[in-house]
C-alpha cells in the first residue's frame, strides 16, 4: 500500500468517528507531527508499533486500516 493511500485511509476514518488530527494523535498515544506526515504521505512507512496504535484507537484491525484484502 502507498504512503498516500494509507493517508488517504486514515483521513477517511477520522472523517467517520469525526474527530480532528490532534484528537486521534492523543487517542493514538503517537506524536501529533507523526500523524500529519503519515496522513500527508512524507512518511512512507510508519512503524509497525504506531500502525498498531492507529488501528486500536479506530478499533479496526491493521489489515482494514492499511486496506488489504484478504
Amino acid at each position: 500500500m502507498s504512503s498516500t493511500n494509507l493517508g488517504k485511509k486514515i483521513k477517511e476514518l477520522r472523517g467517520k468517528i469525526d474527530i480532528s488530527q490532534d484528537q486521534l494523535a492523543k487517542k493514538a498515544d503517537i506524536p501529533f507531527s507523526t500523524l500529519v506526515k503519515i496522513e500527508a504521505g512524507y512518511t512512507p512507512n510508519p512503524s509497525m508499533e504506531t500502525l498498531i496504535k492507529i488501528a486500536d484507537a479506530f478499533e479496526v484491525t491493521i489489515d482494514e486500516l492499511i486496506g488489504r484484502k484478504k
